[in-house]
């Protein structure tokens, strides 16, 4: 529907904003000690403090505070030295309180950007915000005729809500930058990205005007769990309300749905302002107070970021700032490539074999880097007996199949077992040159002609004489020696 390089479908101007509820990493709840572990039987991680009994309190998780640190280091962010819990008023069934502790005018967290690439083009989302905050329960209705159950295990669950600016532009680059929120939160640890279970659920904010004009209304399409269904929710969305505002009717604010089955929205309720949530402090937790000190001892315990990876791989490893980025995706990719690189010293080959061939398997497998069955070790070699002239670009291929499939662990046997090595020989080589050269009188005029195919065709037959085993680079500068 559209290209990542345009931002109008049909006249109008896509606007975007996203909320993303990532579920911290903690071993326990974010104001009470039960257990957070993902699949128990209903209602069995849930204490008196998730149950709302009379008389709990509220105790704040200091991993939850850390975390939040963590990711505002991360985006370059501003740590509130003094934030504030509230309560966020709603009824739900799967909400014992009856509210919601939260966030609202002092968060933990302010500012921020989030860079990424789409394409070849470098992009920056701005971020308002990201506040802690507790999970609510959840409703359950497959398993009950004519009535729902209510499971709270995830009730008091700790996410840290992230919440943007509208600056994206299209699905594409929507879809761009939650991957690469993605990516930043599993890689510092404090999320683990789980979208299946619910870790990394998305909002998207969605609304279109014409250009230069004020931003049109927006409707909230709710808890996105998959990027390809992300693209498509966004999609249908923006076309739905092009053809109501080109049919004279006004979009309505509204938290829609998307229905993978049909690939549509739909309306679930009318969307509320902050207003209607009557947010007030609550009063039974203190303002949470980050110090400078607390805030040095947690940049100290952080891994090397992911920005700051590929901006050392740039300048230790010659590598383009696309490729650097694309081997930092992960920090398993990016752990992989360093240790491949160091053992061969090459480092390109390496990344192109890595973003090419060996993402390939991986995809098709639908499995990640860490089951792949090809260590860092042994395609380092592989790469080795690609530049020293040992294999073929196809023949490595070949190599890596049987690697793969688990016919082979060792390089140097399957190239041996399977006949695999390029033809050095010179005296050879310039025999069978010489006899293509020979029987190909044709191809030999229209290359003295100045027609530079007529010299690929040569080197097709050479190739195909020597049975692929011939080195092309060897085979091209022997045929001008002999041709020019």
């Amino acid at each position: 529907m559209q290209s990542s390089k345009s931002a109008l479908v049909q006249g109008y101007e896509v606007v975007i904003g996203f909320e993303t509820h990532a579920q911290l990493t903690t071993q326990s709840k974010i104001f009470s000690r039960a257990c957070t572990a993902f699949g128990a039987e209903p209602n069995t991680q849930a204490c008196a403090v998730d149950l709302a009994l009379p008389g709990t309190l509220p105790v704040m998780n200091i991993g939850a505070v850390e975390r939040a640190i963590k990711f505002a280091l991360a985006i370059g962010a501003q740590v509130s030295p003094r934030s504030i819990f509230a309560r966020k008023n709603y009824f739900y069934p799967d909400l014992p309180k009856g509210y919601q502790i939260s966030q609202f005018e002092i968060p933990v967290v302010q500012g921020g950007e989030v860079e990424f690439f789409l394409d070849d083009e470098k992009k920056s989302v701005r971020l308002v915000r990201a506040h802690l905050e507790e999970d609510a329960g959840k409703s359950l209705h497959e398993d009950f005729v004519g009535q729902s159950g209510i499971d709270l295990n995830r009730a008091g669950t700790p996410l840290l809500e992230i919440v943007t600016e509208p600056d994206m532009r299209s699905s594409l680059e929507a879809v761009a930058y939650a991957k690469e929120l993605h990516k930043i939160v599993t890689w510092i640890g404090i999320c683990d990205g789980n979208m299946q279970e619910g870790s990394f659920r998305c909002d998207a904010n969605v609304s279109v005007r014409k250009p230069g004009a004020p931003l049109g209304t927006r409707r909230e399409v709710k808890n996105l769990n998959s990027f390809k269904f992300m693209q498509q929710a966004i999609d249908y969305e923006v076309r739905w309300q092009i053809e109501q505002l080109e049919d004279g009717h006004t979009i309505r604010q509204a938290t829609v749905l998307f229905d993978p089955v049909s690939g549509e929205t739909r309306a679930m309720r009318s969307k509320e302002d902050a207003a209607d949530y009557r947010y007030f402090p609550d009063p039974d937790l203190p303002p949470l107070v980050i110090s400078d000190e607390w805030v040095e001892r947690v940049r100290a315990c952080m891994t090397e970021l992911p920005r700051m990876m590929a901006q050392r791989f740039v300048a230790d490893y010659g590598l383009p700032e696309y490729d650097a980025t694309a081997l930092t995706q992960s920090h398993a990719m990016a752990t992989y490539f360093e240790a491949a690189a160091q053992a061969c010293g090459q480092a390109k080959l390496v990344g192109n074999w890595l973003m090419g061939e060996v993402s390939r398997r991986l995809n098709a497998a639908e499995i990640d880097l860490a089951q792949a069955p090809v260590n860092a070790a042994q395609l380092a070699l592989l790469i080795t007996r690609i530049a020293d002239g040992t294999v073929s670009n196809n023949a490595a291929r070949q190599v890596l199949d049987a690697l793969w499939s688990g016919e082979s662990s060792d390089v140097d046997a399957t190239i041996e077992s399977k006949g695999l090595k390029q033809m050095n020989d010179s005296g050879a080589l310039g025999k069978i040159v010489a006899d293509v050269i020979a029987v190909n009188p044709k191809n030999v005029e229209q290359y003295k002609a100045g027609n530079a195919k007529a010299l690929n065709a040569l080197v097709g037959q050479i190739m195909k004489a020597s049975q692929g085993k011939a080195n092309p680079q060897q085979v091209g500068e022997l045929l001008r020696s002999k041709l020019d």
